[in-house]
């Protein structure tokens, strides 16, 4: 499937029979660029019952040797 595959079933429906390589050369001519829609994925699920790791640095990063805090 080309640039221009949604185009082109337009087109067809409309009688004209035309390739997609064409519709797509012609829309990239005219600077007619296709807007695909992205589904919505939620990436954190915050309202969980999970155990939480506690937080036993406490943003203390310093050490007093190597391999201290891992």
């Amino acid at each position: 499937m080309g640039c221009g595959f949604g185009m082109t079933q337009e087109l067809d429906e409309l009688g004209s029979q035309v390739g997609q390589r064409p519709v797509a050369r012609i829309m990239r001519d005219n600077g007619i660029q296709v807007l695909r829609s992205r589904k919505f994925k939620r990436t954190t699920d915050s309202n969980h019952t999970f155990n939480i790791a506690p937080n036993l640095l406490r943003q203390d990063f310093t050490a007093s040797a190597p391999n201290q805090k891992w």
